[in-house]
């Protein structure tokens, strides 16, 4: 079973850390109101630092203390497309990376439609292969863990730019992308995220690896398998192999690092095993402290 029988109860609390510590700015969340004159009133939601008071339910809050802001039918959601890397490399390790990705795509989907966004997956390996459309409501949940839970690795190889021309091939709305995957992509990486910068996209990556990927303890004759293509090769590894194979994993991290902070993405990189809750508790302090 990919999911623990406590997962909704551990994601919930997530939610409600996420609002009432962070504002619910943990998505960096980028709405436009369109007020005006006979719109009609719709919902509430929390306030946030930057909104305009004119905007706030002053009954409520004279009743109960709380901040919360009118929205009317014109408010534009924030839509959130998770992309999830299901290429063949995902699947490396105990526990594999794959199963901790899915479970922060699900996770931040809860999070995302527990705030009254729309959310839409994308999962991709040389191109997209799966997807579930842009929905909204916290009872969509089930469906989006089922459809996870489904997913397996495949492909032959990583293609980001690939997988992002198919989403933009489809019409999706400028919003937040939150791309999962271990950037293992020979096609390079930066061309995925280039062309969501390109159409203006608030864009987050989280870059996970296994730690025998960081420090192998390999010497000597063996046999290595491609994950993504499956092939063997037989070698000798010596002691000078290893170490420019993690002088290699090391500048591979660092690039992703120095392009996310070149332009302004947000940027985790993690080992695979950790908790999905405590990585995105992670996120939310580094996300807090940037505010």
């Amino acid at each position: 079973m990919l999911f623990p029988p406590d997962f909704l109860t551990r994601v919930e609390y997530l939610s409600i850390i996420s609002k009432r510590v962070f504002r619910g700015q943990l998505l960096a969340q980028r709405r436009t109101m369109q007020m005006g004159s006979g719109i009609e009133f719709s919902d509430h939601r929390e306030y946030n630092n930057g909104d305009d008071l004119r905007y706030l339910d002053w009954n409520i809050y004279a009743r109960h203390g709380d901040l919360l802001l009118k929205r009317f039918q014109e408010e534009q959601d924030l839509h959130v497309y998770l992309l999830l890397d299901c290429s063949r490399s995902m699947g490396f390790g105990n526990p594999a990376k794959f199963d901790l990705a899915r479970h922060l795509v699900a996770a931040l989907a809860y999070i995302a439609l527990a705030d009254l966004d729309r959310i839409g997956i994308v999962a991709y390996a040389d191109g997209i292969i799966a997807e579930l459309p842009v929905t909204r409501g916290k009872a969509r949940i089930l469906p989006i863990m089922k459809f996870l839970e489904d997913l397996p690795t495949s492909g032959q190889d990583t293609n980001l730019e690939k997988a992002v021309q198919g989403l933009l091939h489809r019409g999706a709305r400028t919003g937040l992308a939150v791309v999962v995957s271990d950037l293992f992509d020979e096609h390079g990486f930066q061309r995925g995220l280039d062309q969501l910068r390109y159409r203006r996209f608030d864009a987050h990556v989280i870059q996970l690896h296994d730690p025998k990927e960081a420090d192998p303890a390999l010497l000597g004759d063996a046999e290595l398998v491609d994950m993504e293509s499956e092939s063997i090769r037989k070698v000798t590894v010596t002691e000078r192999n290893l170490k420019a194979y993690k002088e290699l994993f090391q500048q591979h991290q660092i690039s992703v690092r120095e392009y996310c902070n070149t332009y302004s993405l947000g940027c985790t990189q993690s080992p695979s095993v950790v908790r999905f809750d405590d990585l995105i508790m992670r996120m939310m302090r580094e996300t807090g402290a940037g505010r």
